[in-house]
């Protein structure tokens, strides 16, 4: 396996690995882009389930069915608000994860790089 950014067509690299090792600006990145979005999405949700339901205690005053009903919206508002917790911390993880990879191909680049470059002038 080689790395994009070392990719050489010279022969003595015949049979190397096409593959690559890039992290960075890619999955992670987006990923944590998605769980923002998800984020966004439950939350907006969350608050329109609760606009939804205002005055339906009220207006369902004498019914058995209001007080379940107070009991169904406040469990699906928990669930909701679990959802988005959760989301903003895998945000922020993948985040982490994403800039620590780049990190590491940035280094491990240019570890290969100076190895590349002293090999070349012997």
């Amino acid at each position: 396996m080689t790395l994009a950014s070392l990719a050489s067509s010279t022969s003595d690299r015949a049979g190397a690995g096409i593959g690559n090792l890039k992290h960075s600006g890619g999955p992670w990145t987006n990923a944590s882009g998605i769980a923002s979005a998800l984020r966004a999405s439950t939350e907006k949700s969350r608050s329109s389930l609760g606009l939804g339901h205002e005055g339906v205690v009220s207006g369902a005053a004498g019914f058995a069915s209001a007080s379940s009903l107070k009991n169904v919206l406040k469990s699906w508002e928990e669930r909701l608000m679990a959802v988005t917790d959760e989301c903003e911390y895998l945000e922020g993880a993948l985040l982490k994860v994403a800039k620590e990879m780049g990190e590491t191909d940035i280094a491990v680049g240019n570890s290969l790089k100076a190895t590349q470059a002293g090999h070349e002038h012997r």
